[in-house]
């Protein structure tokens, strides 16, 4: 009888599916429309999915702002933006019964009110993991246990950090400015945030390249051009792929991470059609796909019952409580634009 409803469900979802191809568009990170969870999707709904991926959160909230909404589907943003999808009208409330997965994730995940408000639910947490430290383990006898390693004189020209505000939250961290609050990052004050730019100019002659893709990251570290950086999972799984020594840590410091939510957004041309995706994307057999692509945390703790032991060791399933304590997770920034004016400053600076 338990495999009733399943297949019920199963039923209803292939029905639903639309018997033309229409085009499903996505806008998320990389690693989010991999072809080997993809294609299966596609087959089941006889359409397409077209995606684009974003490399900040910050290029989201402007592509979607520049007036090309309607062009996307669904979005992936992160914890950092999931309000402002919100309250700029950008994002759909969901009707939760569409989403019949949405019950079996993590109630640490879908408690939180990120994505919440005025009793409307605008997001389905997919996927979350933290922007650790990379390095190329041929250089270093031991591991780095400092993001304050990125600014000794000896890796001059061979760091890469992200082109994004994570590196501004990092370097606060460096100042000590998360003790004792870890929130107090994302609202430094005037004061801070000239110190913090200070340490970030001091750090820019270590700086070989800021980049903005995995693959930008992952083509420095196989040319050799840098040896230690901060990264995601997503290019620590890539590198091994292909047999790079890399490895990553999160600092004593701690790290920043992410909680990537699946929007769809209010000027959806294909709404049941994203539903569907969502749910699909939601489950846990295609969510331990996921994880296989990207080296992130699946919402659904379901997927920890199909892993071996080796596997759950590497996805930290086996020791989450601890894992998650190292990660400050993005929240809103209330003076945003102070943050990337500061940013932009640094990136100009010669």
């Amino acid at each position: 009888m338990k495999l009733v409803a399943p297949v019920i469900f199963a039923l209803i979802l292939a029905a639903g599916c639309h018997k033309s191809e229409p085009i499903l568009s996505l806008l998320v990170w990389e690693g989010y429309a991999d072809p080997s969870f993809i294609r299966p999707f596609e087959a089941r709904c006889r359409c397409k999915v077209s995606a684009a991926y974003m490399g900040s959160s910050d290029e989201l909230i402007a592509k979607l702002r520049g007036g090309t909404l309607s062009n996307y589907d669904v979005i992936s943003p992160s914890s950092d933006v999931a309000a402002t999808m919100i309250t700029a009208g950008l994002a759909a409330p969901l009707d939760l019964a569409k989403i019949p997965s949405y019950d079996s994730l993590m109630p640490v995940l879908t408690s939180l009110p990120l994505v919440k408000n005025q009793g409307n639910v605008y997001g389905v947490p997919f996927q979350w993991g933290p922007n650790p430290l990379l390095y190329d383990t041929t250089g270093f006898k031991t591991a780095p246990n400092s993001w304050s390693v990125l600014w000794e004189p000896t890796l001059r020209g061979k760091v890469s950090v992200w082109d994004d505000l994570s590196t501004v939250y990092m370097t606060a961290q460096v100042l000590g400015y998360d003790r004792p609050d870890p929130g107090a990052i994302y609202n430094l004050t005037d004061d801070q945030l000239a110190k913090v730019k200070a340490k970030l100019l001091e750090l820019k002659p270590n700086i070989r390249k800021m980049w903005s893709t995995a693959g930008e990251l992952t083509s420095l570290f196989e040319s050799h051009q840098i040896s230690i950086a901060m990264g995601w999972p997503l290019m620590t799984s890539q590198l091994q792929a292909r047999h790079f020594p890399i490895a990553e840590t999160i600092p004593k410091e701690n790290t920043t991470g992410w909680i990537d939510h699946l929007m769809i957004t209010s000027q959806s041309r294909q709404k049941e059609l994203a539903y569907q995706l969502i749910e699909y994307l939601s489950e846990a057999p295609v969510q331990k796909q996921v994880s296989a692509v990207t080296g992130y945390l699946p919402a659904n703790p379901g997927v920890a019952s199909l892993l071996s032991a080796e596997e759950r060791h590497g996805l930290h399933l086996d020791n989450l409580d601890a894992y998650q304590r190292g990660i400050y997770f993005w929240r809103n920034v209330p003076r945003r634009d102070k943050y990337n004016q500061l940013w932009n400053e640094v990136k100009a600076a010669q």
